[in-house]
């Protein structure tokens, strides 16, 4: 005979959630800092130092992000959640972990390209690398705004 195993409910607050994305300005401009010198890599090649002080600045912020949503954004064991969206903020949820393991990855990369002996080609595989992780995180974000309209949605009860 087969034991269930027990799953746990999350859904999510939506009103923190979404002022969790619209007061983190930092995340958000070192995003795009980043961006803008992985689409001219000769500028990272140009200031290496910079570059990583910025990859790791924008590690941290996502770590602060990651555990802010997840302390206030969503919630376990709701008295009442919809099937789906129980589903949706799980897998969402979950992503965090994968998310910054990637941002981990990419920064101990963007730190090699500080040594002098760097790998010739190295600027552009950490520029691939960031392309990859930014297009995940984008992915991520876009799913969670999506969530907290229908979150919102459901709130106050829009349908036919």
């Amino acid at each position: 005979m087969a034991t269930a195993i027990p799953t746990k409910t999350v859904t999510v607050n939506a009103a923190f959630l979404q002022e969790i994305k619209e007061v983190n300005q930092d995340l958000w401009r070192l995003l795009a800092d980043v961006r803008r010198m992985c689409d001219s890599p000769a500028t990272i090649d140009s200031a290496p130092r910079r570059f990583f002080g910025l990859v790791e600045e924008l590690r941290d912020q996502l770590a602060l992000h990651f555990a802010l949503e997840e302390a206030y954004g969503y919630f376990e064991n709701p008295i009442e959640v919809a099937p789906r969206l129980c589903r949706q903020a799980n897998e969402l949820r979950a992503e965090h972990h994968d998310l910054y393991l990637l941002i981990v990855d990419f920064t101990e990369a963007s730190e090699l390209l500080t040594h002098p002996n760097r790998v010739i080609g190295s600027v552009l595989t950490v520029v691939k690398q960031f392309q990859e992780f930014d297009e995940r995180l984008k992915r991520h974000e876009t799913r969670e705004n999506e969530l907290i309209m229908e979150q919102y949605g459901d709130d106050i009860g829009v349908g036919d």
